[in-house]
């Protein structure tokens, strides 16, 4: 069973991903609060996918994406970096980091299923 983790401190949006992600076959799904939680599930478990807002409390996103992108065990998981951050500084940031793909909040959830049907493989 492949694994997805979805990070971001907002319930209603993990709700809201967890929804849109339900229909995919042989996933299980973790949430995390925020990036130190985030990084305490992969040490656990790790994860075939994540999800992952930019703003944060305690750790911002991009610095879980360069934890994830520094250490050799977590390094291939794909990220989608979901935010409310629309400025190209913020996409070319998450992108230059390791990011696989960068939405907008609102997202479109057909568009977030497609796109971790595609990392998942």
């Amino acid at each position: 069973m492949k694994r997805i983790l979805i990070v971001d401190d907002s319930p209603t949006i993990r709700r809201m991903v967890l929804a849109s992600l339900r229909s995919l076959q042989d996933v299980g799904f973790e949430e995390a609060g925020n990036g130190l939680e985030a990084i305490e599930t992969l040490s656990r478990n790790l994860a075939d996918l994540m999800i992952l807002d930019l703003n944060m409390p305690g750790m911002h996103g991009l610095e879980v994406l360069q934890f994830v992108r520094s250490h050799e065990r977590y390094r291939a998981i794909p990220v989608i970096v979901l935010t409310t951050k629309y400025d190209a500084d913020s996409r070319a940031a998450a992108i230059a980091g390791g990011a696989a793909h960068y939405m907008t909040k609102p997202f479109d959830p057909a568009g977030l299923l497609a796109e971790a049907r595609k990392l998942l493989g």
